[in-house]
C-alpha cells in the first residue's frame, strides 16, 4: 500500500499537466470526429451481438471482437485523415486506460480470501508458467517480443482483458494488439465449445472440471458458458477460479512496467536514468489498485459497481474500436499462421500445468 501511495504521489504533477492538455476545449473538440466514429463502431457491434443472442440463444462472437474487425473492415475500405486519427488514437489509449481503472471496483477482495492461500499459490504458479510457456513458444516461431508478450499474458490470465492491459505497458502496436486479441477470440470459442466433450473423457468430477475450466478459458462468461453444461458447482467453483486467475493482471503488468523502466534505456544505447515511478507504475494500474481497495473496505456504493462494470464495458469495447481502425489487415494476415500456432501451443501448455495441478492438489 506505501508503494501505491508513493507512485500515486509521484504520477500526479505527470497526471494533472497531462489532464490539462486534455481538457483544452480545442484539444477536445478536435478528438470528437475520431471518438463519435469508434462510438458508432461499437453501436454496430454491440447491435450484431444482441442479433447474435436471438439467433443463437449466445453471442459466439462478442462485440469487443466485432469491433475489433468492423474498424479493421472500415480501415480496409478507407484511411482515415489527420480529421479522424487523433480521436481514434485518444479512443485506443486514454479510454482503455480508463477502463482498466474501473475494473478494479469490480474485483471482490473478500472471494479472494476466502479461496485460501492454497489456491492463490497454485494459481500463481500455472499463470507464471503458463506466461514463460507461451513466450517462449511465440519466440521460437520467430514472432516479435511484443507480439509474444500479448498472447502470452492473454493465453494465462484472461484473454482480451489481459492482452488489453498490458498493451500501453509494453507500448504494444494496434496491429499486434488487434491479432493478439482475434486469435486468442476464435481460439477461445473453440475451448469454450470442446471443454464439456474433454471433461467427459477423462472422467473429471465437477470440482476438477470447475478449477480446470478456470484455469484454462479466457473471460468469466466464458467459463460460466462452458460449465454450465456441467454442472453448478462446476460454475461455482470456475468463476471462483477465474476471478483470482484474472487478479494475476496486476502483478504480471507491474513486473512488466519493471522490466520495461529497465529495458528502455538499454535499448536506446542511453546511460540508465533515475528510475521513473510514473513508468514503473502506469496510473491506471494505481487507479485499480485504489478502487480495488476501496471495494474491499466497502468504500464504493453497491449501487454503483454495475454502472462501473458497464462503463468499463463499454470502454473497452470503443478503444477496441480504435484499434480495429488502425489495423492494416495486411499486417495481420502476415502473422496469422505463426500467431495461430503460438496461441493454440500455449493453450495446451496451459490445460496440461492446469491438469498437473489439479492432479497435484487431489482436487477430487
Amino acid at each position: 500500500m506505501t508503494l501505491i501511495l508513493h507512485a500515486a504521489a509521484e504520477l500526479q504533477p505527470t497526471l494533472l499537466r497531462t489532464q490539462t492538455r486534455r481538457l483544452d476545449p480545442r484539444h477536445l473538440l478536435g478528438l470528437a470526429p475520431g471518438v463519435g466514429l469508434c462510438i458508432a463502431v461499437t453501436a454496430v457491434a454491440i447491435l450484431l451481438q444482441g442479433v447474435e443472442v436471438k439467433l443463437f440463444g449466445r453471442p459466439w462472437l462478442e462485440a469487443l471482437v466485432l469491433a475489433i474487425l468492423i474498424g479493421a473492415g472500415v480501415r480496409t475500405l478507407w484511411a482515415p485523415s489527420l480529421r479522424w486519427t487523433a480521436g481514434i488514437d485518444f479512443s485506443a489509449r486514454m479510454l482503455l486506460e480508463v477502463a482498466v481503472v474501473l475494473l478494479g471496483a469490480g474485483v471482490s477482495a473478500r472471494a479472494l480470501a476466502a479461496a485460501g492461500p492454497a489456491l492463490l499459490i497454485g494459481i500463481a504458479v500455472v499463470v507464471a508458467l503458463a506466461i514463460a510457456a507461451s513466450y517462449a513458444i511465440g519466440r521460437l516461431f520467430g514472432l516479435p517480443r511484443r507480439m509474444a508478450t500479448l498472447i502470452a499474458c492473454g493465453n494465462a490470465i484472461c484473454g482480451n482483458s489481459a492482452i488489453a492491459a498490458v498493451a500501453p505497458v509494453i507500448g504494444a502496436a494496434g496491429q499486434e494488439v488487434a491479432a493478439a486479441i482475434g486469435f486468442t477470440a476464435v481460439l477461445g470459442v473453440l475451448v469454450v465449445l470442446g471443454l464439456p466433450f474433454l471433461s467427459v473423457a477423462l472422467h473429471m468430477s465437477p470440482r476438477a472440471f470447475g478449477v480446470f475450466a478456470g484455469l484454462t478459458v479466457y473471460a468469466v462468461p466464458q467459463v460460466l458458458a462452458a460449465t454450465a453444461p456441467i454442472s453448478t458447482v462446476s460454475a461455482q467453483i470456475g468463476a471462483l477460479v477465474k476471478l483470482v486467475r484474472v487478479l494475476m493482471l496486476g502483478p504480471v503488468v507491474l513486473v512488466l512496467s519493471l522490466i520495461m523502466s529497465r529495458a528502455a534505456p538499454a535499448m536506446e544505447g542511453a546511460p540508465r536514468a533515475k528510475l521513473d515511478v510514473s513508468r514503473l507504475v502506469p496510473w491506471f494500474i494505481v487507479g485499480f489498485l485504489v478502487l480495488m481497495g476501496l471495494r474491499a473496505f466497502c468504500a464504493i456504493p453497491a449501487a454503483a459497481l454495475k454502472p462501473a462494470a458497464d462503463a468499463a464495458t463499454w470502454l473497452t469495447i470503443v478503444s477496441m474500436a480504435a484499434l480495429g481502425l488502425g489495423v492494416d489487415v495486411r499486417v495481420v494476415a502476415r502473422a496469422g499462421p505463426r500467431a495461430i500456432s503460438v496461441v493454440t501451443l500455449s493453450l495446451a501448455v496451459l490445460g496440461a500445468v492446469a491438469f498437473a495441478l489439479i492432479a497435484a492438489a487431489g482436487v477430487r
